[in-house]
């Protein structure tokens, strides 16, 4: 057996290598419950437990309730069919005119960069998607430049998966390149949780092509809970603003993991303190696999309203939901208590 190296010495890749994908070895690792093994079973074969090291450190050790823990961990509910919870909750395959592109917006496109992250969460949207059929290769990426050359009206890219940081940095590289030499594009836009889980995948290759860049490159992270941010996150976080990237933080609201006042109060200040604004907090897509973490809007509403009795305006992400067919996102107003 290869010896576990220390979180210092690892590279990204290495990092991804030494992931815990082994339910018993995740309840070992974190000294839990040995029944939570059987009990998660059927959801793990169904959706594979994937947990970096440097994300699961962040973990209380022994706590069946950790917030963290509970986004990542199986179980049987995962199993249970909800009505209206689906396959494809936000109808992509009906916005899906061609290979691993999503045009639902007007001015922006969406690209399936990769079918894999480095983090299973057990509430992701895509858990059902087909990434076997929309994944491009290398050589494919011209499909991409010559839909946009065909549709001038859209200026901004944004690259999901999975998560488009699993990418190779030279590949990532040589996707910039190819969308900067389209005068339309303005904007790149990033999805991912990949810093949040493996901060090291912030390195200085990265870091080079974003701040060579003419496109203004903005990145979106999806942290959900306050204690997802560690000191290395918040180092991160700093690389890529010192390199001109703008950070914007969108959230789920989860059931027993961050639906409180305070843990979303917690929330927004320490991805604030990282240099991240929070911009959206989602309600649940509905998934199948994912209605145990779901909340009614209008409970989220009223949620936000007391949040935004805690914190000034710039720290309350907007309560929003991605409703199939609409133009846009929809937003959400809090609701406040009457006096």
């Amino acid at each position: 057996m290869i010896p576990i190296q220390t979180e210092q010495t690892l590279t990204w890749p290495e990092h991804l290598t030494q992931a815990i994908t082994s339910l018993p070895e995740l309840i070992d690792h974190l000294g839990l419950p040995k029944d939570l093994i059987p009990q998660g079973m059927a959801a793990h074969q169904s959706f594979r437990l994937l947990a970096p090291r440097p994300y699961l450190s962040r973990i209380e050790y022994g706590n069946p309730d950790d917030p963290l823990l509970k986004q990542i961990l199986p179980s049987p509910r995962e199993m249970q069919r909800v009505s209206g919870y689906t396959a494809d909750p936000l109808d992509e395959a009906e916005h899906t005119p061609q290979k691993a592109i999503v045009h639902k917006y007007k001015r922006r496109l969406l690209v399936i960069t990769t079918g894999t992250c480095a983090i299973n969460c057990r509430y992701c949207f895509r858990r059902h998607f087909p990434y076997g059929d929309n994944q491009l290769a290398q050589a494919e990426w011209q499909s991409v430049i010559d839909y946009l050359e065909a549709h001038p009206e859209v200026n901004e890219v944004i690259l999901s998966g999975g998560d488009p940081l699993m990418m190779k940095d030279s590949l990532l590289a040589d996707k910039l390149l190819k969308l900067e030499a389209l005068p339309q594009i303005k904007r790149l836009r990033i999805h991912s949780r990949l810093p949040v889980v493996i901060p090291a995948r912030i390195c200085d290759a990265l870091l080079t092509s974003f701040a060579k860049s003419r496109l203004d490159i903005v990145m979106v992270w999806h942290i959900n809970h306050a204690n997802e941010v560690d000191q290395e996150v918040m180092e991160a976080a700093f690389r890529l603003k010192s390199a001109g990237v703008t950070l914007l933080n969108q959230g789920v609201l989860l059931k027993d993991i961050n639906d409180t006042v305070q843990a979303q109060v917690d929330l927004s200040e320490a991805v604030f303190s990282a240099g991240i604004l929070p911009y959206y907090l989602f309600t649940l897509d509905p998934v199948a696999g994912a209605a145990h973490f779901d909340i009614s809007v209008e409970a989220a509403q009223q949620l936000m309203g007391k949040v935004a009795a805690e914190l000034p305006g710039y720290l309350v992400p907007r309560l929003a939901k991605e409703i199939p067919g609409k133009t846009a996102k929809t937003v959400f107003a809090p609701i406040f208590e009457s006096n």
